[in-house]
């Protein structure tokens, strides 16, 4: 069965008690990988999108969006966005999803620590990127 995304409620905000209880055992990676983008510089905003009817965390680096955060049970996944060139130099191998007009998404789930090296390397990528 597959997982649903989570935070549907417009009217509760992802607070870290929410995030816990949805996170379950996925809630430390969750701890360790927000106190990593603290060090990147990369800052999380919470808001809620009626179109996709969830609330997501919009991650920026000064005013450049460098990727998406949403909540799954257990898990939480991140979006990250390229063009053909710039997904030409990514330093890790993964596979993309189909291009979503020229922009080519990269949807990776991180369900523990043991994820968030190679995570980091693509959100570096993507964060100093021009």
């Amino acid at each position: 069965m597959d997982k649903l995304q989570l935070l549907r409620d417009s009217s509760v905000y992802p607070s870290d008690g929410v995030l816990s209880e949805a996170l379950g055992g996925g809630y430390s990676a969750y701890t360790r990988f927000m106190n990593r983008l603290k060090d990147s510089n990369i800052e999380t905003e919470w808001r809620y999108y009626n179109d996709g009817k969830s609330w997501l965390g919009k991650n920026t680096h000064k005013k450049k969006t460098v990727f998406w955060l949403s909540v799954w049970d257990g898990f939480f996944k991140i979006s990250l966005f390229f063009t053909e060139a710039t997904a030409a130099g990514l330093p890790v191998k993964k596979a993309f999803e189909p291009p979503v007009g020229k922009l080519i998404p990269l949807v990776l789930s991180i369900h523990s620590d043991t994820d968030l090296d190679e995570v980091f390397k693509i959100i570096e990528y993507k964060r100093n990127l021009k």
